[in-house]
């Protein structure tokens, strides 16, 4: 990575996290879909970056939040999860779309809007997924979790989509 490249991915880390921690912690549409924008740190990673990195900066990033929310770990399992599945869906992806993988760059610009979509979208359902069925505890709360996860993701997927429209890499 070159030192443009390095400063590019901290400026938008501090982006999305001024994002979550200041505006986005308090929206939330009809007490369903919440707005987790902060995972669009680990989603721009570059994909040369190590496993391990990738992992501790996750666990970083979900600590970061967990303090502002008060959630004793919960943000960090979760992103910790996305990060680790993250080279499944990008192989995957390359294998169904047809871009090579170790050359990609994550952004709307780079991959295209439907790629990308998908891509955030997927990561991002493997996130709300852990992350709101380990805050409800129980699976008696099974449909209006479900039904919390689905508007989530979809709520944050086309949050980071307008965001990526927004800013230029």
């Amino acid at each position: 990575m070159t030192l443009r490249e390095i400063l590019n991915v901290i400026f938008l880390f501090v982006l999305y996290l001024a994002l979550q921690v200041l505006i986005v912690r308090n929206l939330a549409l009809f007490d369903i879909a919440f707005c987790y924008i902060y995972v669009a740190c680990i989603l721009m990673l570059p994909y040369e970056l190590s496993m391990m990195l990738c992992l501790l900066i996750a666990f970083g990033i979900g600590l970061f939040v967990d303090m502002f929310y008060n959630t004793l770990g919960m943000h960090a399992a979760a992103t910790v999860l996305m990060t680790y599945l993250r080279p499944l869906v990008v192989r995957f992806q390359a294998a169904q779309r047809g871009f090579e993988s170790s050359r990609i760059l994550f952004s709307i610009h780079e991959m295209g809007a439907l790629n990308f979509f998908y891509y955030v979208f997927i990561l991002t359902l493997i996130h709300h997924s852990a992350l709101l069925f380990i805050e409800a505890n129980s699976l008696t709360l099974l449909i209006p979790t479900l039904i919390k996860v689905l508007a989530s993701t979809l709520f944050t997927s086309v949050s980071i989509m307008l965001v990526q429209y927004f800013t230029r890499n």
